[in-house]
């Protein structure tokens, strides 16, 4: 694999980026930009801009064209499983991971530093570096020349993304949208236990960012603080 730290010229990172991804960019230094992290630019002064500004334009066309196409992917999915599904979909790891999928780590203007310490490899430089290709191919060609590149990849992930999900428990569910929220994770409380010894059951509350939003009833507390996360679920619109 070849490493492009010590500087390439734009036009053979423009070929390299079309081999991989049959994306031709227009305007190569745009391209070559979006590739360029800040610890190149550090040590490279003729470079004149890094990528940071790319990745906040490509977050947010991110945001926009996966809501847009789960909206329409999906017309009887409610809102709350809509939101989480994005979420999923724009997280750090998914995105490096469609990164990987046209080996942009190889591609990427880093640093000696960072480049000796893994930076090619790493979720959070490889998604920054996805959002920032994403800002420039949306400025380089306009929205539906960046919904043609990430839409095949988005239709893969999201069949993923479901079958997984129904392998999970309503309090991972819910934890992970908690966290999407920003708040931090699903605090349960134990209200009261009810009946014989022989045949208790247990009342639980689930508290999110300092309030109760759900509760739960079961033979066990496992089963109650179960019934109290799919109980906030269900009015978020999951099930």
């Amino acid at each position: 694999m070849r490493n492009h730290s010590q500087g390439v010229p734009g036009v053979e990172i423009a070929g390299e980026f079309t081999h991989r991804t049959a994306v031709v960019f227009t305007d190569r230094l745009l391209l070559r930009r979006s590739l360029t992290h800040s610890s190149y630019l550090n040590e490279h002064p003729e470079a004149l801009e890094d990528n940071e500004r790319l990745e906040f334009l490509g977050d947010a066309v991110l945001d926009f064209l996966v809501g847009a196409w789960l909206y329409n992917q999906f017309p009887e999915m409610r809102e709350g499983e809509l939101t989480r599904l994005r979420s999923a979909l724009v997280r750090t790891e998914q995105l490096a991971e469609f990164a990987r999928q046209v080996e942009l780590g190889s591609m990427m203007l880093l640093g000696k530093g960072e480049d000796e310490n893994g930076g090619r490899q790493r979720d959070a430089l490889l998604c920054a570096t996805f959002e920032a290709v994403i800002g420039a191919l949306y400025l380089d060609q306009g929205m539906q020349a960046v919904n043609n590149f990430i839409e095949p990849r988005l239709e893969e992930a999201v069949d993923q993304i479901l079958v997984l999900n129904k392998e999970k428990d309503p309090k991972s569910i819910l934890q992970e949208w908690a966290q999407a929220q920003g708040y931090g994770p699903p605090v349960y409380r134990l209200l009261t236990t009810m009946g014989p010894e022989h045949a208790k059951s247990f009342e639980v509350e689930v508290i999110i960012d300092g309030k109760a939003c759900g509760r739960g009833v079961g033979n066990s507390k496992q089963a109650a603080t179960k019934a109290a996360a799919r109980a906030k679920l269900v009015s978020l619109g999951y099930e």
